[in-house]
């Protein structure tokens, strides 16, 4: 199959994401945020959590916190 076919067949499912801002990109930390959860849920302090998160998942703190936070938000269910 072909990227413009895959891209055809998911192309309202991908729009939708896309108007209510979701970055389909960010697939690939869903398990860094659930580490996150599960570390805080453990009663660590967000930054030790960040440092642990950046070194196990080789990026950034700074990138991290945005994605902590990025992930954290609502949809922007105005858009839909």
């Amino acid at each position: 199959m072909k990227i413009i076919e895959m891209l055809k067949l998911n192309q309202g499912l991908l729009k939708v994401l896309q108007d209510i801002g979701i970055k389909v990109e960010d697939v690939r930390y869903i398990e860094l945020y659930n580490d996150y959860i599960f570390l805080l849920e453990k009663g660590e302090k967000v930054t030790y959590i960040v440092a642990v998160l950046s070194a196990r998942y080789t990026i950034s703190e700074r990138k991290v916190y945005g994605l902590l936070k990025r992930l954290q938000m609502d949809c922007n269910l105005s858009a839909v």
